[in-house]
């Protein structure tokens, strides 16, 4: 899965109804529908506020609404862009000022999965990196060596006594090759936790 690379806030205007689209990198769906709350205060007069998220590892906690609009014309087309991006912890809100001309159903759903598709363009997309924690407990003749080893990583913490210990954050698909690294490199005098 993937997330947006940026927030961001586009804007088109479509047969003089302007859409305004607002999309945020969220981790919680709390976080989304305060989120929500807040650009509906910031466009209270706005025709619509049509909102979707996904938040999750898996995108398990899914959102969509039409605000208004015929059913399955707003809300599950903005959410449909980004599920076919496997794309997850975002919310997207298209604030519509309504012009004065119908675009029927089906150009509603165009409107509103264009732009959603017009965020997700301008906020690009990154791969979700999942992290674990390792302590590594060491000899101090080895500290060089090892902390050049991990000048790529996130040092999480520094313990002293008889030996180092250091607590580092690693992507999970690090892991086994650190540690066969880190193992090489003591001769096998680490413990790795």
């Amino acid at each position: 899965m993937n997330t947006i690379g940026k927030d961001v806030i586009v804007e088109q205007e479509i047969n003089k109804s302007s859409f305004i689209t607002y999309l945020k990198l969220v981790t919680t769906p709390l976080d989304a529908k305060n989120y929500i709350k807040e650009i509906k205060e910031l466009h209270p007069n706005a025709t619509h506020h049509v909102t979707a998220y996904l938040v999750g590892p898996t995108g398990e906690h899914g959102h969509a609404n039409d605000d208004g609009e015929p059913s399955g014309t707003a809300g599950l087309p903005v959410l449909d862009v980004f599920k076919k991006n496997d794309i997850t912890n975002f919310v997207c809100i298209v604030v519509r000022y309504f012009g004065g001309i119908k675009l029927g159903a089906g150009g509603l759903v165009r409107a509103y999965s264009s732009s959603a598709s017009l965020a997700l363009k301008e906020a690009g997309t990154q791969p979700i990196i999942n992290y674990q924690t390792l302590e590594l407990t060491f000899n101090y003749g080895f500290m060089n060596i090892i902390e050049n080893k991990l000048k790529n990583y996130e040092i999480v913490s520094k313990g002293f006594t008889t030996n180092v210990t250091l607590t580092i954050k690693v992507p999970e698909s690090d892991i086994t090759t650190l540690k066969e690294i880190l193992i090489t490199l003591t001769n096998n005098q680490i413990i790795i936790k």
